[in-house]
């Protein structure tokens, strides 16, 4: 039996309720269909990881306005892992993250993976406008966006909500990846969950695309783009403790490593003190899954050096949400995306 909720209304309980009381309200992941004036529908989807509420909190906001008049373009709306969102946490213990579950995941079959297809299935029965995933950050980040397809439609839709844009193809089982197959599709970072900023850069972008014509078509001008792609991603060794700033753990981070998001940390400096012969802590694979830890790190004197300029994304000082997914992802400046 499908875990998958279905409505074609907005309960007003949902209006007006937090995400962690959304499961009370929803009783698990659920898919909404709104009509509305112009179509094909715009598919949006909000709180794949419990722990980021400003998808959905946007979402309120959006539809408390059009609650009266009807929306200006119809929607699907996935409302994902309200169970997460109820502990107020990334994932259940348990659960597999929603967010490498989708369409192309290389894990096993689960529940989540079950759920995702028939997400997929149902909205991309018939033509899509556009696809939104909206994420908050754990770390401190710019705004941006990310896609998996240089074709200029994507781009412009990324850039709509920011200039600096993220090119990536890995991890795998990504909702914008199983949906760039269907429609132009973005994943938005809107910074870190409570910021008033992040919640109204959320809504004035989810209005503008529910207003939008067509996206355009012609290239996105250069002085208009930051863009960069994922060239590997960098992972804590399970067996290894650590933390930031001061402590016994056998890795001691840097307290600000979340600060140097989206800057080029130079080649020669040191991101972490060892109070233990551990090695080389970090594990780096690239987009092949080879492990290149060794262009990135060394160790000398008990401290752990860059063997090369490093741009990282999504750091966070979050140790859990560390062991769930990454410490960061390294990435390289893009001069054409032609």
């Amino acid at each position: 039996m499908s875990q998958l909720k279905r409505f074609t209304r907005i309960p007003d309980e949902m209006l007006r309720t937090t995400s962690i009381e959304l499961e009370a309200v929803l009783g698990g992941p659920s898919l909404f269909y709104l009509d509305g004036v112009r179509k094909p529908p715009l598919f949006v989807t909000v709180l794949q990881h419990g722990n980021e509420p400003t998808g959905f909190e946007a979402i309120q906001q959006i539809l408390l306005k059009y609650q009266s008049g009807g929306l200006p373009r119809a929607m699907w709306l996935f409302v994902a892992n309200v169970p997460a969102a109820a502990g107020g946490v990334r994932v259940l213990d348990g659960q597999h993250d929603y967010n490498r579950s989708w369409p192309g995941t290389l894990a096993p079959e689960t529940e989540e993976a079950a759920i995702m297809r028939e997400v997929v299935d149902t909205v991309t029965a018939a033509p899509l406008f556009a696809s939104i995933d909206l994420h908050n950050n754990t770390g401190s980040n710019p705004h941006y966006g990310c896609v998996n397809d240089l074709s200029p439609q994507y781009l412009q839709l990324a850039t709509l909500f920011a200039r600096t844009v993220v090119f990536f193809r890995q991890p795998v089982g990504v909702q914008s990846l199983a949906m760039t197959e269907h429609c132009p599709a973005v994943t938005l970072e809107c910074g870190q969950a409570g910021e008033n900023a992040a919640l109204a850069h959320a809504v004035e972008f989810l209005d503008a695309c529910l207003h939008m014509h067509h996206i355009p078509k012609h290239p996105v001008a250069p002085h208009d783009l930051n863009l960069l792609r994922t060239v590997a991603v960098a992972k804590m060794r399970p067996d290894i403790s650590f933390d930031f700033g001061g402590g016994s753990s056998d890795v001691l981070f840097r307290p600000d490593l979340d600060r140097l998001n989206f800057s080029s940390i130079p080649r020669g400096e040191s991101i972490a003190m060892l109070n233990s012969d551990c090695g080389v802590p970090i594990s780096v694979e690239d987009d092949n899954g080879l492990d290149i830890s060794d262009r990135f790190f060394e160790v000398e004197a008990r401290k752990l050096y860059l063997k090369q300029d490093l741009i990282p994304s999504m750091a966070t000082l979050d140790i859990a949400v560390i062991r769930q997914d990454c410490l960061f992802y390294v990435m390289e400046k893009m001069s054409t995306y032609e």
